[in-house]
């Protein structure tokens, strides 16, 4: 069995109002990663995906603070935490060589005034180790041999500006760029998004060659498509309000949901699997709760059909059913 190359313990996160009050959009959050492993994120829009992002990468920029637990990702032989560290030490020693992250709406994150190979050469530029001297051409050499290696038509896309690229052809060069310092994990935001189905296969595609090659060694794919991951991730993690209520494998959550957040997420999506076909997609009523208020028993609990007075009164601690995580005390 591999050893961990990423670790979340009890991750809490809060952002902190003008008058001092506290909003927490991350609770107890924990899970592990193998080397070579893809976990899928998903949950509905203000969930706390984004803001769990910002603590996986220890960039808790106010007014976004950590509350409880930590991030390790593994250095070396030992695990290295990412918490209570400087902006400036996780920007110039974390961001693009550990943690890496691919944004979501690659248009967005290319400087379009700027050609793709200066924009790489940026990163490079900015993540010289002290001491290191690289001239223009050192450095341009190993943006060209990087999008070499891994199968983007070089000459053209770095020569080009970004509005003169498709959209799945900006997606893979802005992946190309977060993976340019071969960083140990890579957090995909909405890769896909906003893509077509066969682009789509494209980016994916990519992604497993660039795992396979060792260029990155795990990722966090986060996304609101369940079936997708399904195709892509090796385990999944469901949030709602904030925290995960399901993790299991991608085989499991998909064909299995135990949580009746879960089972209603996959009800709401439309569906290309044949057992599925003639099945209309029924919307989840009512709204995910404030996370400004304290928050007592199930979050889940106003929206679910499930619930009885007690998902009202107790609060909810993952716990193993058959053999994965639900935060539910009736899953069964």
């Amino acid at each position: 069995m591999s050893e961990n190359v990423f670790e979340v313990d009890h991750l809490g996160l809060y952002y902190l109002g003008r008058f001092g009050d506290k909003t927490h959009a991350v609770t107890d959050v924990s899970f592990s990663m193998k080397q070579g492993e893809i976990l899928g994120i998903a949950g509905e829009s203000g969930c706390g995906k984004s803001t769990l992002v910002s603590g996986l990468m220890g960039m808790c920029i106010p007014p976004l603070y950590p509350e409880t637990g930590d991030v390790r990702v593994k250095n070396g032989d030992k695990m290295e935490s990412l918490m209570n560290r400087s902006i400036e030490d996780v920007r110039a020693n974390v961001l693009a060589q550990q943690v890496s992250m691919i944004p979501q709406g690659a248009f967005n994150a290319l400087n379009p005034v700027r050609k793709i190979k200066d924009i790489a050469a940026d990163v490079l530029k900015a993540h010289l180790k002290p001491g290191e001297k690289l001239d223009a051409k050192q450095i341009y050499d190993r943006v060209y041999a990087h999008f070499d290696r891994i199968g983007m038509d070089t000459k053209r896309v770095l020569n080009s500006f970004p509005i003169n690229l498709t959209a799945g052809e900006r997606q893979r060069c802005v992946i190309a760029i977060s993976t340019i310092l071969l960083p140990k994990m890579v957090i995909a935001d909405e890769p896909t998004s906003a893509l077509d189905v066969s682009t789509q296969k494209e980016v994916i595609k990519m992604i497993f060659d660039l795992l396979d090659k060792g260029i990155f060694q795990s990722m966090i794919f986060i996304t609101h498509e369940l079936p997708l991951l399904y195709h892509v991730a090796d385990n999944i993690a469901i949030m709602y309000a904030g925290e995960i209520v399901e993790k299991g494998t991608a085989e499991q959550v998909v064909k299995d949901p135990r949580h009746p957040y879960t089972q209603a997420l996959m009800g709401a999506m439309l569906s290309t699997e044949a057992s599925q076909r003639g099945r209309h997609p029924v919307a989840i009523e009512g709204a995910p709760p404030s996370l400004k208020n304290k928050i007592v028993g199930c979050r889940f609990a106003p929206r679910c059909s499930k619930a009885c007075p007690d998902c009202k009164k107790n609060t909810q601690n993952l716990r193993i059913v058959g053999d994965r995580d639900v935060r539910c005390d009736y899953a069964k």
